[in-house]
């Protein structure tokens, strides 16, 4: 059992105004509470003076905060998957560095997780300080995610969440997986998944770091996240099963046409030569593309055997 109650993983890009009050913010909630917290900051290869500011935290807060630098950006699925494995603490969040995230929600959060006995908590920005152009194609990629996963989320890329600590030692967040941890979660056996109505503040200093283009990049990541889910660590289940059953469609096909041929010839019948049947040249490529696709799951069941340690990030600095 962790003698930390609290552990608040905070990645961070650029935002060397609002570290101070987030801390501060952070550790007036912790106190009032009672609960004995860690923070953990990642910068995320910031080209501001954040990393100056978090040093002067790191003095200022002691062991109640840690601090890992990146030597460059790598994204917030990085950071997080760093955040996640230096936590400690019983329940662990994550939250935004810009102050939109309010640490208010911390000990209902926690209670959730605690006493109701949820695996992971996210919350769910109900009314949004955002403009319109981010709302509704939010909402649009919610609902997709909701149908694909069957999870009952409102808000998926919401980026306070709550998790029992066995949850984020359990399961691995990279490329731009960090708005799918829930369904992450989920396909890692971790079935209670809650949600909490959480206050959303306009951001206070500076811009968002997220453009549209994110909106593509979410929907690839869904579609990678749903067949890493069923099928990362078996691609040959996927591969093999549609290489096989298109093999088998080009044979049969192929002796199908061949042995129409043989019939006519018997019985002295109207007949084409096989070679001028596009019916022959799609069993043809039916039987080629099986092959490659049987090969391919072969090969990912290699790769994926002798691979190991996929996430390594180069840490410039760690306090």
């Amino acid at each position: 059992m962790s003698k930390l109650n609290v552990s608040v993983v905070v990645p961070l890009y650029n935002e060397e105004e609002s570290l101070c009050e987030l801390a501060a913010w952070i550790e007036r909630v912790c106190s009032a509470e009672r609960l004995s917290y860690e923070i953990i900051m990642i910068d995320d290869g910031s080209t501001d003076s954040s990393w100056s500011v978090v040093e002067r935290l790191k003095a200022e807060y002691g062991e109640r905060l840690k601090a890992i630098r990146f030597s460059r950006n790598y994204g917030k699925s990085a950071a997080l998957y760093c955040g996640f494995e230096a936590a400690e603490g019983e329940v662990v969040f994550t939250m935004d560095a810009d102050l939109q995230d309010s640490p208010d929600e911390i000990p209902a959060m926690r209670r959730m997780v605690i006493d109701e006995g949820y695996d992971l908590v996210s919350g769910w920005k109900r009314r949004r300080h955002d403009p319109a152009s981010k709302r509704w194609p939010s909402k649009f990629f919610n609902f997709t995610a909701r149908l694909v996963s069957g999870i009952k989320l409102h808000d998926f890329n919401c980026g306070l969440k709550c998790y029992r600590r066995n949850v984020i030692k359990s399961i691995e967040v990279y490329g731009e997986m960090h708005r799918y941890i829930p369904i992450l979660a989920k396909y890692a056996g971790f079935k209670r998944i809650g949600e909490k109505e959480v206050q959303h503040y306009a951001r206070k200093y500076g811009h968002s770091k997220f453009g549209i283009e994110r909106m593509v990049k979410g929907y690839l990541d869904l579609i990678s996240v749903t067949f890493m889910s069923h099928f990362g660590r078996s691609p040959m289940y996927f591969f093999g099963s549609l290489g096989t059953l298109m093999f088998l469609f080009g044979g049969l096909t192929t002796v199908w046409v061949i042995a129409g041929k043989i019939y006519k010839q018997i019985f002295e019948l109207p007949l084409r030569a096989v070679t001028d049947q596009p019916l022959f040249y799609l069993a043809i490529l039916a039987i080629v593309l099986g092959v490659q696709l049987f090969l391919a799951g072969f090969l990912g069941e290699l790769i994926n055997r002798a691979s190991s340690d996929r996430n390594k990030y180069l840490i410039d600095k760690r306090l």
